[in-house]
């Protein structure tokens, strides 16, 4: 009876995971790390009068057009097109992101790579409020 209550004992101890305990620089050590493409960049989206934030994975998007497109598939509205002079003319919205420096500048207005390397936040803000944000507007 002895021999059976030390085998099961030993059974319990060996089943045992994550014993002893590892420091978390040491996990950190043994598992690999993510590559760039792996990872993604994910920045969370507000819409004014929109109760609830999202948040979005830029990476997986490859120009602005797909970008909008997704904003607009999300939050069921449409967004103009964009020119440099007149902003988004034609929509009652215009998308807005907030960069490293904490500037609010419009989607559009920088190349697509300076865009994703400086966006921190995205808002889709009411058109009247966009007046003055873009290069030419």
């Amino acid at each position: 009876m002895r021999s059976n209550n030390m085998l099961l004992i030993h059974v319990c101890r060996a089943q045992i995971v994550g014993w002893p305990p590892v420091r978390s620089n040491r996990k950190n050590i043994i598992q690999p790390k993510k590559t760039e493409s792996e990872s993604g960049m994910y920045v969370k989206v507000s819409m004014d009068g929109a109760p609830y934030l999202r948040k979005i994975d830029v990476k997986m998007y490859k120009c602005y057009q797909e970008l909008l497109k997704a904003l607009e598939n999300m939050f069921k509205l449409t967004i103009g097109e964009y020119s440099e002079r007149e902003g988004y003319k034609g929509s009652e919205f215009a998308p807005a992101y907030e960069d490293k420096d904490g500037d609010l500048m419009l989607v559009g207005d920088v190349p697509w790579e300076m865009f994703m390397s400086s966006c921190k936040r995205l808002r889709i803000m009411k058109g009247s409020e966009a007046r003055g944000l873009g290069c030419g507007v």
